[in-house]
């Protein structure tokens, strides 16, 4: 029989529950608004970071680009001990959203796309991780979203019925990737549009 109604959360974390982005540190390691530009597009690049959220470790990662390209080694083994400063804090409002829904007994969970390393790093910095039952790193999993397995591996070991969860991230392909496995989905723009998108499903969001 299917559940009555939507009653489980899964959050994504990278700008949803964290601000993240590579640019400024990028840009105060190069030196030069153009040099930046093209370590952004060509050296440390999205593609080189979701090597390390499908599981590679940082270390092999940089020694390999390093190896690529040599007249940026400083800059790319700088990046990688200088990590923190690509998590800018907190996303506006979506903490408190998840102590509103810890508080009324909302069974949590997040699924990110992440290094193993660096949320290891990140994780005891925000208290709102411990109001999660269970966080999946995909760098852990050597899965990535929006992979069908990544979903199933959350849901199967967390005894969790896809039906009964709305998924939030704000990647549409992440999105897309929860509504074919089964879930309900939704698209995080900003905190009060999800607090309403959430209520609309029957959430206690008051």
């Amino acid at each position: 029989m299917s559940p009555s109604k939507v009653d489980t959360a899964i959050f994504d974390i990278g700008n949803v529950l964290l601000k993240w982005d590579m640019a400024p540190l990028i840009e105060a390691l190069a030196g030069t608004p153009e040099r930046a530009r093209h370590v952004r597009e060509n050296v440390i690049t999205h593609d080189w970071n979701v090597q390390m959220d499908a599981g590679k470790t940082w270390g092999e990662g940089c020694a390999e680009l390093a190896a690529e390209h040599p007249e940026y080694a400083d800059l790319i083994h700088a990046f990688n001990a200088r990590w923190e400063e690509t998590v800018h804090g907190p996303v506006d409002g979506t903490a408190d959203i998840v102590e509103t829904l810890h508080a009324r007994a909302v069974p949590l969970y997040a699924l990110t796309n992440f290094s193993s390393e660096k949320f290891a790093i990140a994780r005891p910095k925000f208290p709102v991780f411990e109001r999660f039952r269970d966080i999946l790193v995909s760098g852990d999993e050597f899965l990535l979203k929006p992979d069908p397995a990544i979903y199933h591996r959350l849901l199967d070991r967390n005894g969790l019925d896809a039906r009964s969860c709305v998924f939030i991230d704000d990647s549409l392909k992440n999105v897309d990737g929860a509504r074919a496995v089964g879930m309900q989905a939704l698209h995080f723009t900003d905190a009060p549009a999800l607090a309403e998108e959430l209520r609309a499903l029957g959430f206690p969001m008051s």
